[in-house]
């Protein structure tokens, strides 16, 4: 519990560094083109979009967590969001560092 609170703190911190991506488009043009290493998607979002994000994340072996609902995510950011991107590698890593060892 107390990992899953720093992962959602470092989010915020993460979007004032503007280290996050949102929106699926951009989302799936970081996981493309490698600029990511962790995605995380809303574990109440929608089934199809949940879905064409597992496939592309496994593909691109990029670390995708659902562990998180939408309102978590969006109270952690402070803008309504059901999936991020991190795109800077410090942030990712220590991200599943903690996300891992919960």
């Amino acid at each position: 519990m107390k990992n899953k609170q720093q992962v959602l703190n470092m989010l915020g911190l993460a979007r004032r560094a503007q280290k996050l991506t949102t929106g699926e488009d951009r989302v799936l043009a970081a996981i493309r083109g490698r600029q990511t290493g962790l995605v995380f998607f809303a574990s109440d979002g929608g089934a199809s979009s949940r879905k064409k994000f597992t496939d592309k994340c496994q593909s691109y072996n990029v670390y995708l967590c659902t562990e998180f609902t939408r309102a978590e995510l969006s109270y952690a950011i402070g803008s309504s969001r059901s999936l991020l991107a991190v795109m800077d590698q410090g942030f990712s890593t220590k991200m599943k560092q903690l996300l891992t060892t919960s």
